[in-house]
């Protein structure tokens, strides 16, 4: 496979943009080699500057449900951009995509559009230290929500890959209010609420996809509500990578327990850049101009992003069902690995929530961040390198999620077995 074009490519990007990317992860630091430079996408491949075809797995780390150039979104984005691509004032889309998601979302009563992921998270603390009147806010281990300063302790992503869980340029007393708990451990929790009197929220990803996918359990979330309950916090569930991947309705559903906020993003623009925050009317009443706590931008609710969303979640509404055949699909690929890796005496820990997969090279179960970290990513490292030299797209870092979308087909499944069951032999 040749990568000349890339090679050339990155070189000159890394005299113009630092380490030649836009966002760390993309470099392969953690994994080497060149990253691809691509030209175009078709359905469920990537095809590279050079011409070469991949097998994608990141489907633009996840809001690419119906794989690339789906063409009822692009159609949608289209006939948006005829019209115009940012007005900053207020579009009927804006309450119809609101109106629509909060159809489908039992938490929701009132949403607000922002244009990231980050954005969304940020806004929804600050909402909740001003409902609250607190300061503090509780966070776990592993869990990436973003890149505002407060959150950027122990995250995980490309924090982790790069090893340095928190970024120099973030100021100690930013921090001083970031409480950290362990994943799936209720006694943590109950210990920083010991410590803290002035909690305003707890955040967590209930599927963590930042620590590699790292799902949260039934009875922990349910005691974390419990605690919030006693203490009058908020529960904040950031869905920003896991909302309208892992199911239609969000974890809630899943889970059985109830947020009080929650952030979303990736899906609901259909690729398109934007986030959204939302929960009961109570809790969003507190949100200017309504109320007193701040936030605005002025791409928020950006109508080409709204034309999107609108697309691909009326899409997924209307075909529900589609869930139940991308789980599918990748519970398949996730056994498919399992057995190729127990066949070649390789420790593989692998899960999937939906649309959603995961594989750890351990040979213990990871439930935590720092059950992840124990994994092998030298091997993890091998393993990418020559898949992507095979044809086959997978996020550059064990420490992240895998995507199915519904144009990667039962062959390409079966096509990406067979490369890593040859693989796990070479390893």
């Amino acid at each position: 496979m040749s990568i000349e074009h890339s090679q050339t490519a990155f070189e000159k990007a890394q005299q113009l943009i630092p380490g030649g990317v836009n966002s760390p992860v993309r470099a392969f630091k953690s994994v080497g080699g060149i990253p691809r430079f691509i030209s175009r996408g078709e359905g469920g491949y990537l095809i590279d500057i050079d011409e070469n075809r991949y097998i994608d797995y990141v489907q633009s780390w996840g809001p690419l449900i119906f794989g690339h150039r789906d063409e009822s979104i692009e159609n949608a984005v289209i006939e948006a951009v005829k019209h115009g691509l940012s007005f900053g004032a207020p579009t009927e889309a804006e309450s119809e995509l609101a109106e629509l998601i909060i159809s489908i979302y039992d938490s929701i009563e009132k949403i607000r559009f922002v244009s990231s992921g980050t954005e969304a998270v940020m806004s929804a603390i600050r909402l909740a230290r001003g409902f609250t009147g607190r300061d503090d806010i509780v966070k776990f281990t592993g869990c990436y929500h973003g890149h505002s300063d407060a959150l950027l302790v122990q995250a995980g992503s490309g924090a982790v890959t790069f090893g340095t869980p928190s970024s120099p340029g973030v100021p100690a007393d930013f921090t001083k209010h970031t409480l950290l708990a362990e994943y799936n451990n209720i006694e943590s929790v109950k210990k920083c609420f010991q410590d803290s009197p002035g909690i305003a929220c707890v955040i967590i990803e209930p599927i963590a996809g930042n620590m590699g996918l790292v799902p949260a359990n039934k009875d922990f979330l349910s005691e974390l509500r419990a605690v919030c309950d006693q203490y009058g916090a908020l529960l904040i569930f950031d869905e920003v990578m896991s909302g309208f991947r892992a199911c239609l309705h969000g974890a809630e559903s899943i889970t059985g327990t109830k947020p009080d906020l929650v952030t979303l993003g990736k899906v609901i623009g259909g690729g398109m850049p934007v986030g959204a925050f939302g929960g009961r009317r109570e809790i969003m009443a507190h949100l200017s101009p309504e109320g007193g706590v701040y936030q605005a931008g002025t791409l928020s609710g950006n109508p080409v992003a709204m034309a999107a969303g609108l697309a691909s979640i009326n899409k997924l509404k209307t075909n529900a069902r589609v869930f139940n055949v991308l789980e599918e699909r990748a519970k398949r690929l996730m056994n498919g690995f399992a057995e190729a890796a127990a066949k070649h005496n390789i420790g593989l820990q692998t899960d999937v929530r939906g649309s959603m997969f995961g594989f750890f090279f351990s040979g213990e179960s990871v439930t935590n961040f720092a059950e992840a970290l124990k994994s092998d990513t030298a091997r993890f490292a091998k393993f990418h390198a020559a898949m992507l030299d095979a044809g086959f797209y997978f996020a550059c870092s064990q420490f992240e999620t895998g995507f199915i979308s519904t144009a990667t087909t039962d062959a390409m499944i079966e096509e990406t077995i067979a490369a890593a069951n040859k693989i796990f032999g070479e390893l």
